[in-house]
């Protein structure tokens, strides 16, 4: 029912499955998925609505023996920053126990594929809901390293525009009240695409998919949100700072000048469509990780204060948002660079 799974609901609907299960925690966005797919196809879309959550382990494990599906896309997660970083144990219980648990569910009852979505948030973390998503990137390759009649692959990208919680809705409302538009820097940078650009390329990818691999997609040239915001209020009627007033209200806790799309030590492949390319396996000792799992578990339920040791210990690559401002300047800078040549170009 969220941004990305209901998106993939309309395009595999448009494809005329046998059947669509749409599982969601939330009724009033899976109520909504419903009717649209319902006023549109009518009789003709097998479509089946059901409410629980990837945590309740009898829950997903009944719906996935019932029903058997050929293919799972797990779009279910925690996915904001600062309210992560206020709940840390939450983000492990959502995003890593529930893509445990689904995946072992859909393992059982001989799912096909396993399609993971994840975030460039999950390359060099610095906050536990990038940490938690490159946690759910190892679940699912221990998971096909151990199960032979399933493919379990992750399509990581960067953020989708008009999602819900992203940057435009935000400042569209805030240009409608009359201001300020809130940017927390003025240099902070992302990767943007399109709710349904995103959703093609991750069906694309699972069609490509053969198990174990993690897909990036091509984001394309990076957006300072400074001139998204700016841009914006010029489209609207307005002038930046004469009618409407842009402040900067600094970087909330965990986040980055910038994400990055790929880890250095991964490289790349390529596949058929230009836009999806392939990260080389994560180096994991499955036996090893099965046991941090089972420890991370144990402090995530028991709300622990220690979470993000635990998260750390596992997770080599998180670190503080601080460290990374300083580690990744000149990056940064490098970027910034290319994009200006780029921009020029075109």
């Amino acid at each position: 029912g969220g941004s990305i799974g209901s998106e993939l609901c309309r395009q595999i609907a448009a494809s005329h499955p046998k059947k669509l299960i749409i599982f969601d925690m939330y009724e009033n966005n899976a109520y909504e998925i419903q009717q649209e797919l319902r006023r549109k196809y009518g009789d003709s879309l097998d479509l089946e609505v059901l409410i629980g959550s990837v945590r309740n382990t009898n829950r997903i494990r009944s719906i996935m023996q019932k029903y058997k599906p050929d293919v799972v896309f797990h779009a279910a997660a925690h996915k904001h920053v600062p309210l992560m970083e206020d709940s840390p144990n939450e983000a492990i219980k959502n995003n890593v126990m529930g893509t445990y648990k689904t995946a072992v569910a859909a393992s059982r009852a001989g799912v096909k594929k396993f399609v993971l979505i994840s975030t460039d948030k999950a390359v060099n973390p610095t906050n536990i809901m990038g940490a938690s998503k490159r946690l759910c990137e190892m679940v699912v390759q221990m998971m096909n390293r151990q199960c032979k009649d399933t493919d379990f692959v992750a399509v990581r990208f960067g953020n989708v525009l008009g999602s819900n919680g992203s940057v435009i809705p935000l400042f569209k409302k805030q240009i409608a009240e009359g201001g300020p538009v809130t940017v927390t820097d003025k240099n902070i940078i992302r990767y943007f695409m399109t709710i349904p650009e995103a959703v093609s390329l991750v069906l694309q990818a699972a069609h490509y998919a053969k198990g174990g691999e993690i897909f990036i997609l091509d984001m394309g040239e990076p957006v300072r949100i400074d001139e998204m915001a700016r841009n914006l209020i010029r489209l609207s009627g307005f002038t930046p700072d004469v009618d409407i007033k842009v402040t900067y209200t600094g970087l909330r806790p965990g986040e980055k000048l910038y994400e990055e799309k790929l880890m250095a030590e991964e490289g790349m492949e390529k596949t058929p469509n230009d836009l999806i390319h392939i990260g080389k396996p994560i180096e994991m000792d499955v036996q090893e990780f099965f046991k941090q799992l089972e420890v991370l578990a144990a402090y995530g339920y028991a709300n622990s204060e220690k979470i993000r040791d635990i998260v750390a210990a596992i997770v080599p690559t998180y670190h503080s948002a601080d460290s990374d401002l300083k580690l990744h300047k000149k990056v940064y800078e490098e970027l910034m660079s290319e994009a200006a040549v780029s921009a020029e170009k075109n």
